[in-house]
């Protein structure tokens, strides 16, 4: 019974058969390093990684999912027999790195201090009926984001900063999954053979992963957008219309243009040509806004802006560490008094989640001198949580469409304000998260239907039972 639960278990088979991967079905936990020819000199990495075949993995969770296949089938109304063919599956990967894995106590061998985790969700299974040719969806993941839908595929102790390391690991599953585009997979579900074809949508990444997946500049960078291309000094001044423009294809050519420099130009007019396309792309990411960084992100911003509010910084040119110091002082202080709120090292989820409402602010307002600067603070608040519920939301047409309705609108009021009142912060620059959550969201929504299911927090979840399963508790308090 505990076999049948991981992968390596069914029968299935590929037609065409699958480029470059064996043809075998009982494929447990493999090297991750499988299919690396290593040369002479190659420290011995076999510790490194372990990850199931993806195909295999995927087999496996369709089998886990049968019995909710075969409901949504005669839910909708579909025979048993009429469809074998047809199905198509929509899947949702993530990666992320997580820091400080060390064992804590145990004599294993040498690794990385760092790992990285890559899983994936089947999101959706719909049918194409026979006779009408429309799709129907016969199963949409309930909880999107929980640990519990996302499977892992591929476990590496590497530094998600060490590209090449982190490239080497992730190409057999890249060569994989493109295989996999290509071909149909025929599966017993129910008794009946089927054929399933698969779609794959690289979403669940942080901004740093993205960046690093298609080949841009680091986070810090002018080109302050995964989307688009505008910089961060016209970000700041035109907060709120952009549209998507980059993809994979176009990040690939602006390489090969940083590449070969066909033009001759300098290295300022070839990056700006390029628009900080300055590494190989390897892997295609689904444009969209990672909702969990969305929320942190923004949260730290408003702590800030929290902060210059309590020392007025909009009447002062340029004050001191000390008195910076102090107005954050009195912030933590005021927080942890009223709310509960332990001041953090680096935001995470659950602060900002605490952070961002009328609560607090009406806490940070007891600690700001003028009136009118507090009467604008709750009202950037009151924007931020009308525009919040959309991107958060699993289905915001379902859960909030009063919200989406409102969104451009609010985003536009909320960048006035900003560009105003709070115009010390804004001049030439703005975070990259802001400026997705003025700019983008909309344009998302009306494509994939939601930001916040195609998030990255199942597999964040997921990194919680990791740490517990190595027996590792790092990151808790030591007292």
């Amino acid at each position: 019974a505990e076999k049948e639960l991981l992968p390596g278990f069914h029968q299935f088979e590929w037609q065409p058969a699958l480029k470059n991967v064996s043809s075998s079905c009982d494929v447990g936990i493999i090297n991750g390093l499988s299919g690396w020819a290593f040369s002479v000199d190659d420290a011995p990495a076999d510790t490194i990684t372990r990850r199931f075949r993806y195909d295999v993995a995927l087999v496996s969770a369709l089998k886990d999912l049968e019995e909710d296949i075969m409901e949504g089938l005669r839910e909708s109304g579909m025979e048993d027999s009429a469809c074998t063919s047809g199905f198509s599956v929509m899947i949702k990967e993530s990666c992320d790195g997580m820091g400080d894995v060390s064992e804590k106590h145990g004599g294993g061998p040498v690794v990385p201090e760092k790992a990285v985790r890559f899983s994936f969700t089947v999101m959706s299974i719909s049918v194409v009926a026979d006779e009408e040719g429309e799709e129907v969806t016969i199963f949409t993941e309930p909880k999107p984001n929980s640990e519990l839908s996302c499977k892992p595929l591929c476990l590496m102790f590497v530094d998600e900063s060490d590209h090449e390391t982190l490239t080497a690991i992730l190409c057999p599953i890249v060569a994989e999954r493109n295989a996999m585009r290509e071909s149909r997979l025929i599966l017993s579900i129910g008794g009946l053979l089927r054929s399933f074809r698969f779609h794959f949508r690289s979403t669940g990444y942080d901004e740093k992963m993205v960046r690093e997946m298609e080949g841009l500049e680091a986070s810090g960078s002018t080109y302050v957008c995964t989307l688009c291309d505008s910089s961060r000094a016209e970000a700041s001044q035109n907060m709120v219309l952009h549209s998507i423009t980059r993809n994979h294809e176009e990040n690939l050519e602006r390489y090969e243009i940083w590449r070969t420099n066909p033009f001759s130009e300098s290295v300022d007019e070839l990056r700006e040509r390029v628009k900080g396309v300055s590494a190989k792309p390897f892997m295609d990411t689904h444009p969209t806004l990672d909702a969990l960084h969305c929320d942190i992100g923004n949260a730290t911003e408003f702590y800030k802006i929290f902060q210059d509010e309590i020392g007025e910084v909009y009447q002062k040119a340029n004050p001191s560490r000390e008195e910076r110091r102090s107005w954050r002082a009195a912030l933590d202080k005021q927080l942890r008094k009223k709310m509960k709120l332990k001041p953090v090292m680096r935001m995470n989820g659950n602060y900002a989640r605490r952070l961002m409402t009328l609560e607090a602010i009406e806490v940070v307002c007891e600690l700001v001198p003028s009136e009118e600067r507090r009467e604008a603070l709750r009202e950037l608040m009151r924007l931020y949580l009308q525009m919040k519920p959309v991107w958060r939301a699993t289905c915001p047409a379902k859960e909030c469409p009063d919200q989406l309705c409102r969104y451009s609108f609010n985003s536009q009021r909320f960048a006035d304000l900003l560009s105003s009142t709070f115009k010390y912060r804004y001049n030439g620059k703005i975070t990259n998260y802001l400026h997705k959550t003025l700019a983008h969201v909309p344009e998302i929504i009306e494509k994939d239907g939601s930001i916040g299911a195609w998030a990255s927090e199942g597999n964040e979840s997921a990194n919680k039972l990791f740490r517990r399963f190595r027996k590792m508790n790092a990151r808790q308090s030591k007292a």
